[in-house]
């Protein structure tokens, strides 16, 4: 499949190493492709580990075995396999993980139960057990790679390398935090989005890291969509080293918890955006911000209703200030709304107000803010104080053409 990189890309960033964390990738061929596929990531012994899972009803294997890892809080190595999700495969997807966890837990002298496995690619198709036990046996005696190769790796039909970095101090200590993402179709986040992987140096409690992570991953994750399908794999894990050496972390009470949360939030949030800038065929990147709504929640299902709607999201591919579509999807929604208080806007310039048209409005700005890469639509519903912002893209051909041929 020729995929053309996004429009919307941005280039990799410059990620800092990260204490206690070695990188490797190889080839385990899980499909007919040149490329490696396999990521192993080892990780210093007492490293804690969070996470947040799709709640999707048909989840992977791996998804239902890592909701119980993540609960005793400790991880030495993360396996990531790309090309085949080890979904709706019964015993032999289990079997396969299960072997993948023993032979990474044999070399690494651990519990196997300390050893993550992600898998990313077509459903229904178990994951080839000797592709998987030839691939570990290459990537342990692989010389450790870069953020933007492992980025690479676990990607599918991503047409560019995802990664975000920020620091923090905490207790007079720097600690950095280095996460890497992959996602561009099937997104739909419900708790957890695609594949994401967050590494920091820091010294913190699980039981806190968890807090963490659930907190951003609903302001982050779980406000952007892509196609409105939830995937059965969505994971992301946050690896806490503390090599960094500073005080532990266990509450927001403790020196420095604050400017950490603050960091894993931004982490999350670019990630987020990456995800939505590389959504199957996007050309534009939209903003849709609600406000006046009777609660944030209802907020944020309203967001996602204008963000998940096929005619707006053509709409803005067509550059279209079809703003009525807009207020469609507010009354699908099944929210609280008032048609007679509603207003809509796009790029700062009001289109209606109170439920109907402005008499002066001039749909020149309009037009001219639709032509850009960078969209933002705002709805004040005028009941009260809610408020939330999701993100999405637009809908074009190129999304048909991928996933159309997406098996072969």
């Amino acid at each position: 499949m020729d995929l053309t990189r996004s429009p919307l890309a941005l280039p990799f960033p410059d990620m800092p190493a990260i204490g206690g964390v070695t990188l490797r990738i190889a080839r385990a061929h899980y499909k007919n492709w040149d490329r490696a596929d396999l990521t192993y990531i080892e990780l210093a012994p007492g490293t804690c580990v969070a996470g947040v899972f799709t709640r999707s009803a048909c989840p992977s294997t791996e998804v239902e075995m890592g909701r119980e890892q993540v609960k005793a809080g400790r991880a030495r190595a993360l396996v990531v396999n790309a090309g085949n999700a080890n979904a709706f495969t019964g015993y032999r997807g289990r079997e396969a993980v299960e072997q993948i966890m023993a032979q990474v837990a044999d070399h690494l002298g651990c519990n196997a139960q300390e050893v993550f496995v992600s898998s990313t690619g077509v459903i229904g198709v178990p994951l080839p057990k000797d592709k998987a036990k030839a691939g570990i046996t290459a990537v342990l005696d692989c010389a450790p790679c870069s953020w933007e190769d492992a980025a690479t790796t676990i990607a599918t039909t991503d047409t560019f390398a995802k990664g975000a970095t920020a620091s923090a101090v905490v207790g007079g200590k720097r600690v950095e935090i280095s996460a890497i993402v992959k996602g561009s179709g099937m997104i739909a986040p419900d708790m957890a989005t695609m594949l994401g992987y967050i590494f920091t140096d820091a010294a913190i409690t699980p039981e806190f890291l968890q807090s963490l992570l659930a907190a951003s991953n609903a302001q982050t994750f779980s406000c952007i969509t892509v196609d409105s399908d939830t995937s059965t794999s969505d994971t992301v894990l946050a690896f806490a080293t503390g090599t960094a050496g500073n005080a532990p972390l266990a509450n927001v009470d403790d020196p420095g918890a604050d400017a950490f949360a603050a960091a894993l939030h931004d982490v999350c949030r670019q990630l987020a955006h990456l995800v939505v800038r590389d959504g199957e065929g996007a050309q534009k990147f939209i903003e849709i911000r609600v406000t006046g709504a009777s609660s944030d929640e209802s907020a944020h299902r309203i967001g996602l209703s204008i963000a998940n709607s096929p005619l707006v999201k053509t709409a803005v591919a067509g550059e279209d200030a079809n703003w009525g579509r807009v207020v469609m999807a507010v009354g699908k929604a099944g929210e609280p709304a008032d048609r007679d208080r509603l207003s809509i806007g796009f790029g700062g310039t009001w289109a209606a107000r109170d439920g109907q048209p402005l008499a002066d409005y001039d749909e020149a700005p309009v037009a001219a803010h639709l032509k850009g890469q960078e969209i933002t639509i705002e709805v004040d519903i005028g009941l009260g104080q809610g408020r939330a912002t999701v993100w999405t893209c637009d809908l074009t051909h190129g999304y048909i053409d991928i996933n159309a041929d997406y098996r072969s």
